[in-house]
């Protein structure tokens, strides 16, 4: 009896070890599984890789950066993205056509001089030693969606229509902590943050928002910034379009004006509007990153819409979803956590039958501003949708109209804006 128990044991043994090394096998007797790689050796096990079966990546946007010897701007996967975090190798790019520069931390410094009683130059190593703060907060580009319309109606995907956002959580010191150790003069109403790349990017930033909640950022994601998103130091300006979050900070001067300063030349800056004031905090804005433009519903049935919402006025209170063209709205889920001025995850149970559908999402943040639709952005902008649409208005601020899907009777999605 013994001998047969260990016999059994035997064979249940070597059976589970085939398995191991050669994978299960469908009825076919095809195996389902690859054989176990090779182990990898040196940076590649030290640092991991992602599996070879996910391809996910950053694309571009279409622009000739590249005949020009410009480095092309790059826009994140949102179709792709899970949960609220966007790893730092997905994150949107913007670089003024700058290419990231070959910074030693070792030398680096950060100088705060202008309006304040007590000039000083940190050092990496001295701004690490400060008091630190994590938080996790969206970035956002001014021209995400962008504001002319006849590129925006082309877009083929998410990625492409709203891929310049991204949320990320940023640690680093409270520029306020900064400024109280380097002392501010009376009269000094704004800050100038200066990058170290070849084109100098500028941005003036008033003082009252430099002491509320900017972060100079040496971290993104538990690991220091890549050089693409701003090695080794760069503000992260929350709820702010991305221009004001300098990357590859090297100095910060108090003045008691803005600068009208765009990448090392003084001019109309594009962070004025017409009448001559700022332009600020991004509005509500929310996109269903599934079904999206580009997929496809491979059948009738169930399925769970999704997508993400953000306001640079704080936290997301309701995301509204409509699957027949803002005729009719229903309120979506709203996953945990729920953040101010970060990407908010949401989801909205659907079942299609077959038919036609229009699919949107519009969000409310916690000030009450809601996401408009196209016909009453152009009204607060005091144009006509048709000025809109025929693209003779130019530029007119942050975008952030609803984003309407198309699901046709094949269960192709396209993009469905005007």
């Amino acid at each position: 009896m013994e001998a047969k128990k260990g016999g059994r044991r035997r064979f249940l043994s070597g059976a589970l070890a085939g398995l191991m090394v050669g994978g299960t096998r469908s009825e076919s007797g095809q195996a389902l599984g690859a054989q176990t790689p090779e182990v990898p050796s040196g940076d590649l096990l030290a640092y991991g890789e992602r599996s070879r079966f996910e391809t996910s990546k950053r694309t571009s946007q279409g622009s000739f950066s590249w005949l020009f010897n410009r480095r092309p701007d790059l826009l994140t996967p949102l179709q792709d993205s899970l949960g609220i975090i966007t790893p730092p190798s997905l994150h949107y790019e913007v670089s003024h056509g700058s290419q990231p520069p070959d910074i030693d931390p070792s030398r680096y410094r950060l100088t705060i001089q202008g309006l304040v009683d007590r000039p000083r130059s940190f050092t990496l190593d001295e701004l690490k030693r400060q008091p630190f703060v994590s938080r996790i907060r969206f970035l956002e580009c001014a021209g995400n969606t962008t504001s002319h319309l006849r590129q925006a109606q082309n877009a083929e995907t998410v990625q492409l229509s709203h891929g310049f956002t991204s949320c990320s959580e940023w640690t680093g010191v409270p520029l306020s902590l900064l400024l109280q150790k380097t002392g501010v003069q009376e009269g000094a109403g704004w800050l100038v943050a200066e990058g170290a790349e070849a084109g100098k990017h500028i941005r003036s930033i008033p003082l009252e928002k430099a002491r509320k909640d900017v972060i100079v950022a040496y971290g993104q994601n538990g690991e220091p910034l890549r050089p693409e998103n701003g090695y080794p130091l760069r503000l992260v300006v929350p709820g702010l379009a991305g221009f004001y979050s300098v990357k590859w900070l090297r100095r910060i001067k108090l003045s008691d004006q803005p600068h009208l300063v765009h990448q090392g030349r003084f001019r109309h800056s594009p962070s004025q509007d017409d009448s001559g004031g700022f332009r600020f905090e991004i509005g509500p804005k929310s996109v269903i990153t599934f079904p999206s433009g580009g997929q496809r519903l491979p059948s009738r049935g169930f399925f769970m819409i999704g997508g993400l919402a953000w306001s640079g006025g704080g936290a997301i209170r309701t995301v509204e979803v409509s699957s027949d063209g803002g005729r009719s709205w229903k309120e979506a889920q709203l996953q945990d956590p729920v953040l101010p001025i970060a990407h908010t995850r949401f989801s909205f149970a659907w079942n299609w039958h077959g038919e036609e559908a229009i699919l949107q999402s519009r969000c409310t943040d916690e000030l009450g501003q809601v996401q408009p639709t196209l016909a009453e952005f152009a009204r607060s902008k005091g144009v006509t949708r048709e000025q809109l649409l025929s693209g003779s208005i130019r530029e007119v601020g942050h975008f952030n109209v609803i984003q309407p899907w198309k699901v046709t009777r094949d269960g192709s999605v396209h993009n469905a804006l005007t």
